[in-house]
């Protein structure tokens, strides 16, 4: 039995990150809740969420996302109401919007057709 293995070449193929950002459940899920408001604390988005946000990952996602460039943040101005730090308020950047809209928009496309 002769075995033989053959090198293949893929200078052509380039292996540089797809252009369209990827977005998670939860992404979309805060980009949703988001979009409904001027801004809202990491807390606020938890408590929004019905659940499917946990306080254990809402700020390590949020996180990632201002890292993306779909979400911003600035410290609150006005002093939490029982001491401690300031809390932090997030919104959507205008990217973070077109890319969920996007997203929105290949949802209603495509689920109907998987639906079949």
């Amino acid at each position: 039995m002769t075995v033989s293995l053959t090198l293949c070449k893929t200078e052509g193929v380039s292996s540089r990150p797809s252009p369209l950002p990827s977005l998670s459940g939860k992404e979309v899920l805060i980009l949703d809740l988001l979009g409904r408001t001027k801004g809202m604390y990491g807390l606020e988005l938890v408590a929004a969420s019905e659940g499917e946000l946990k306080r254990g990952t809402v700020y390590v996602t949020l996180g990632r996302m201002e890292q993306k460039g779909l979400v911003s943040s600035r410290l609150d101005d006005t002093p939490p109401p029982f001491g401690g730090l300031p809390r932090r308020l997030y919104t959507a950047t205008a990217i973070g919007r077109e890319v969920h809209g996007a997203v929105a928009a290949l949802r209603k496309r495509l689920v109907p057709r998987l639906a079949r």
